[in-house]
């Protein structure tokens, strides 16, 4: 079971558990700094408004158990809160705004920059943040010169196979997904004595979708009265402990091809045009 800020990684990973001497003397070079954001918001009557700053710390502890001892990749403390004003119809949801969380990561990298380091990764592991977090990552690059990426936990697409179709559709929000991962993580959190299915009535229509094709704007309460999108009746600690292992399968190769990304190695240069074209 997932221990909060105990164990190797926060021993020996965690940026701020050193001094700064010793950050300063650290090869930043090759240095990646990972910044967890998660959100303060309602899961449902089953689970905890914590889920999902619950999970991106477990998930990045499972990752970075596994890598190389000497891998330059450290975790920075979390962001706890989010952008979930569509969740604000339910008691226990903490927002910020979008300004307020982007002029905080802007002020991390700022810091960042000043410390001597080259590359920040956002890890998100809220639905809500993602369009803020692709505007937000752009705006650090301009604004501070550093190398930066955003990666969302459940783009790497680790569960496709573990979850029925309408699920993969419509279960969005603490639904099989999410529901297992806790499971896994902190049983003790998941009251599974109240899991619910609600799905929203989506079927009748080809091109509006709540993620896909034409995005219509929504607020939980729009869509679903439990505060759940999804089946968490399906959900399992095995499923669950499986989805956490391949998703630290996949970031562990992935952090190590970013921290060793130069982005001045992307651009090719002026391609000659043959004669006559």
């Amino acid at each position: 079971m997932f221990q909060r800020y105990e164990g190797k990684v926060w021993e020996d990973k965690f940026l701020p558990r050193l001094s700064y001497r010793q950050i300063r003397e650290l090869p930043k070079e090759q240095a990646l700094l990972i910044l967890p954001i998660g959100a303060v918001e309602q899961h449902g009557d089953h689970m905890p408004v914590m889920t999902d700053s619950l999970i991106g710390e477990a998930v990045l502890t499972r990752t970075m158990e596994q890598m190389d001892d000497d891998s330059p990749i450290w975790l920075l403390p979390p962001i706890s809160y989010g952008k979930s004003n569509e969740h604000l119809d339910f008691p226990g949801t903490i927002s910020l705004s979008a300004s307020t969380l982007e002029n905080i990561i802007l002020d991390i990298a700022r810091s960042v920059k000043q410390a001597g380091f080259r590359r920040l990764l956002l890890f998100n592991t809220h639905g809500g943040n993602a369009d803020l977090l692709n505007m937000a990552a752009r705006e650090v690059r301009i604004q501070t010169g550093l190398m930066v990426f955003y990666i969302s936990a459940g783009s790497l697409q680790t569960a496709d196979d573990l979850l029925d179709a309408d699920e993969k559709e419509y279960g969005i929000h603490a639904g099989d997904y999410e529901t297992s991962l806790l499971l896994a993580i902190k049983p003790g959190w998941v009251h599974t004595d109240r899991l619910v299915k609600e799905m929203p009535n989506m079927a009748q229509y080809d091109f509006l979708t709540m993620e896909g094709k034409i995005r219509f704007a929504w607020v939980m309460s729009d869509l679903s009265s439990s505060g759940v999108l999804g089946d968490a009746t399906k959900a399992t600690a095995d499923k669950g402990e499986l989805i956490l292992q391949r998703i630290a399968d996949a970031l562990s190769q992935a952090l190590e091809e970013v921290r060793r990304f130069e982005i001045t190695d992307v651009k090719q240069g002026k391609v000659p045009v043959p004669n006559g074209d």
